[in-house]
């Protein structure tokens, strides 16, 4: 009788535990972040009616639609700061933009949104142009909290050829069970 009712306490408490759990992960919102580069104030729709984006429209809509994020006059300091949080000053990015080839990127010891949003237990994606690095796989997103990578590393694309600066740049990344990339 002590045994069953053992078993029978261990297995509520496992089923307690995995019914908050799923209630936990029900609870979180899912966030969808777009970045879009060189668009002024007028080329959103709830800005000008003239621009006409409908599903731009529903997302923010039924979004959050950030505003006040200030950018620099280039990619690689804009992004830097919207993925880390901090100035591209304090980065030791807010002059250039990281061309291919160059050796250096946003600095490994940098947590970027991607790694807070993984210790929340969220699924994390990127689609679309990294530009933040990639001259060892230690800059590249999915070492940098991305379960996936779907685009590309450089800027200056093309996106029906997929070239930038004379090479091909387009890339499927996804982070292996080992934490390599594959």
């Amino acid at each position: 009788m002590i045994g069953e009712l053992l078993f029978f306490l261990v297995l509520g408490i496992g089923g307690l535990a995995a019914v908050e759990e799923v209630e936990r992960k029900v609870k979180q919102p899912n966030i969808v972040m777009m970045v879009s580069d060189d668009l002024g104030w007028a080329d959103m729709p709830w800005h000008d009616s003239l621009a006409i984006a409908p599903t731009l429209t529903g997302l923010a809509d039924s979004g959050i639609i950030l505003e006040r994020h200030y950018v620099q006059p280039i990619c690689s300091p804009t992004r830097s700061a919207l993925m880390t949080g901090k100035y591209p000053s304090r980065l030791g990015l807010n002059h250039m933009t990281i061309n291919a080839g160059e050796p250096y990127g946003l600095g490994v010891d940098e947590k970027t949104i991607a790694n807070h949003l993984k210790d929340l237990g969220y699924a994390t994606h990127l689609s679309g142009k990294w530009h933040l690095g990639y001259c060892s796989w230690a800059l590249t997103p999915t070492q940098r909290g991305f379960d996936t990578s779907f685009g590309y590393y450089n800027g200056k694309e093309t996106y029906f050829s997929k070239i930038s600066a004379k090479y091909f740049d387009f890339r499927l990344d996804r982070l292996g069970d080992d934490g390599n990339t594959t």
